[in-house]
Formats: structure tokens, sequence, C-alpha cells
């Protein structure tokens, strides 16, 4: 094939992926903030409320173990991977119009990424600087997004 030939098809290529890139709308971080405060009242409320009161004998057993705060956390952390794999959103992302996309292909994650991204995401949230990461970018991608190779986009165009 020739040079030319080459060189134009490549200009297509990246004309559709600037088309593609101009039609996804990043979900805002206050929308992602409002989802997680969302889930942790919706999932993870309900399951540190099983975990003190049907497992253990009360808060005051719960708050001197320590292997049942991570057991919470771990059980959290399989729910949320294996709802952002099966549908990309959480019950909090689903209420703010916000899904978990691979960054190149635009489709759902893994189980195995997702659960990758939430401790990656617990990662990032223990350093808080991993959060604020997005403010300097302009696709809005934290830490974990951008280590998991993931882009959280608003389904429905939010208006400024």
């Amino acid at each position: 094939m020739r040079f030319r030939n080459l060189k134009k098809r490549s200009k297509k290529i990246n004309q559709t992926k600037d088309s593609i890139k101009d039609k996804v709308h990043y979900a805002r971080f206050v929308d992602k903030v409002k989802a997680l405060i969302t889930d942790m009242f919706m999932i993870y409320a309900p399951i540190l409320y099983f975990i003190t009161y049907a497992v253990m004998n009360g808060r005051d057993d719960f708050q001197s173990s320590q292997l049942a705060p991570l057991v919470g956390v771990l059980l959290y952390g399989l729910i949320y991977a294996y709802l952002i794999s099966k549908s990309g959103q959480t019950p909090g992302k689903k209420a703010y119009e916000i899904k978990v996309v691979d960054s190149s292909t635009g489709e759902c994650i893994s189980f195995f990424r997702a659960l990758l991204r939430f401790f990656a995401f617990l990662l990032s949230a223990t350093f808080l600087l991993g959060l604020f990461v997005e403010f300097f970018r302009k696709d809005n991608k934290s830490l974990h997004d951008l280590l998991v190779k993931t882009t959280e986009i608003a389904l429905k165009q939010s208006l400024k």
C-alpha cells in the first residue's frame, strides 16, 4: 500500500477517535461524590449493620474487633465490583446517571478490573491526592481511573 493511502487512513481513524471523544461527557466531581455517598448508605451501611448486630453481639464487639471492619470493606468491594462489571453502575451511579467504562473501548469492565479499581480507589482515597488529580485533567480522571484505564461518563448531559 502506498504511503499516501496509509496517511489518509490514519487521518480518518484519528478524526473518528476525536469525534468519539467530543461526544463523551465526563462525569462531574460533584456527581461522583453524591453517588459515593448514596452507595455508602445503600450498600455499605447495611453491611456494617448486618455484621454488627447479626454476626456479632453488638456495637461494643464490633468496635473491639479488627477483623469486622475489614470484612465489611471486602464485602462492599465484592458487591461494588460485581455491580460495576455487570452494568457499569452501582445504585448511586445509576441515580446520578454515571457509568464506569473502559477508556479505550467504552465497554463495561471485567469483575477483576472492577475489583482492582475499588482497591485503587481505597489507595487514592487514603492519600487524598489521588482524588484531586481530576481537577488538573480535562477528562476528569482520578488516580484510580488512570491506573485501571477506566472513565466515568455522564449518561445524560448535565446543565452547566
